[in-house]
Formats: C-alpha cells, structure tokens, sequence
C-alpha cells in the first residue's frame, strides 16, 4: 500500500457476505489501538438509503434543502439530497475528520487496497473483476485453496481469529508508520 495519510482500505464482496460485520469489528480494534477511523458505506441495494422520515433534517430535505446537518452533544449527523459525489469526493469530504483510515464497505470497482469476502463458489468470479486484493476471507475451508491458486494474498477463514488480528496489525502498523512520517 502506497504511504498516504490517511490510509484507505476497501471491504468489498457480494451482499450478505459479512462486510459489515468485519468492519465492526475491525473499528474496535483500530479504536482500541488508538486508530481513528471513518467509514463510507456503498448503498448498492438500488435505491436510496432510509432516512428517518419525522425528523427536522429530512423535512429540510424534502422542502428542497440540498443538505441538512444536525448537530448535538457532540454528534454530527449529515443528510444530502441530489448529492452525486464520487467516492473520491467522498473520500476528500471525510478526511475534514482527520482520520488516519478511511474504512469504504463496498464500491468493488474502485483501485484501492482490499479485503474481499467470498460467501462460496458462486462468488470466485470477484476474483478476476476486482483489483488490489491485499487479503480473502472465505465462507467455506473447501475454497482456501482455491482462492490461494488464484492470488498470493493471505487467505483466511470467516471465522479464523488470525484474520482479524493480521488484517488489522497491518493497517495498524501502516497507521504508525504514516503518523511518524507525518510528524
């Protein structure tokens, strides 16, 4: 991974892979290490993302506010409508956060550095059409081999604690090192 503050990471796979479940857990134990972390999240079930329809901002929306911000104790929420922003831009707007990750769930098409989740064999064709693969979890041990044939990433199972604990002392030592840079 090129050294650049802040460091982005992609968790990408089909829906219902465990994206979000990774990441979850992968932000505690950033956080735990004294990591900030942001994250961008791609709506890729069509449509737009829920909003909650009686609040104050989503009413600004629909009265024809292009965006709404609240903010209370400390929480910043943001909502934008007609709001097209590539992920770049998005990148660019969350680095305001001064994170030293940007965490993105999704966007497989973009070049940044990935974990890629493969639920079974239905999904190995990600293998060919998404760039930079750093690591793999798998769903089922039958397709570690398959996937190591393939690529010379580390390959883990879903349920491996090793996964966590390699992905996430990778971008923690990116992280330090970044940092000493920056200072």
């Amino acid at each position: 991974m090129a050294l650049v503050k802040p460091i982005i990471y992609q968790v990408v796979g089909y829906q219902n892979s465990g994206k979000t479940t990774f990441i979850l857990k992968l932000i505690e134990v950033l956080k735990s290490e004294g990591i900030k972390s942001v994250t961008i999240k791609h709506h890729g079930h069509g449509g737009r993302p829920d909003v909650v329809p009686q609040k104050d901002s989503t009413k600004h929306l629909k009265a024809g506010a292009l965006a709404a911000l609240v903010e209370g104790d400390g929480r910043l929420v943001l909502q934008a409508d007609e709001s097209f922003l590539t992920l770049d831009e998005q990148i660019r707007f969350m680095d305001f956060f001064k994170p030293d990750i940007i965490l993105i769930e999704g966007h497989k098409k973009q070049t940044y550095p990935k974990l890629l989740i493969l639920r079974n064999e239905n999904d190995l064709s990600l293998i060919s059409n998404v760039t930079n693969i750093k690591a793999v979890l798998v769903w089922t041990h039958a397709l570690i081999n398959v996937v190591r044939e393939q690529l010379e990433v580390p390959v883990f199972h879903i349920f491996e604690e090793n996964a966590m604990t390699e992905i996430s002392k990778e971008l923690i030592k990116l992280a330090h090192v970044i940092g000493e840079i920056g200072n």
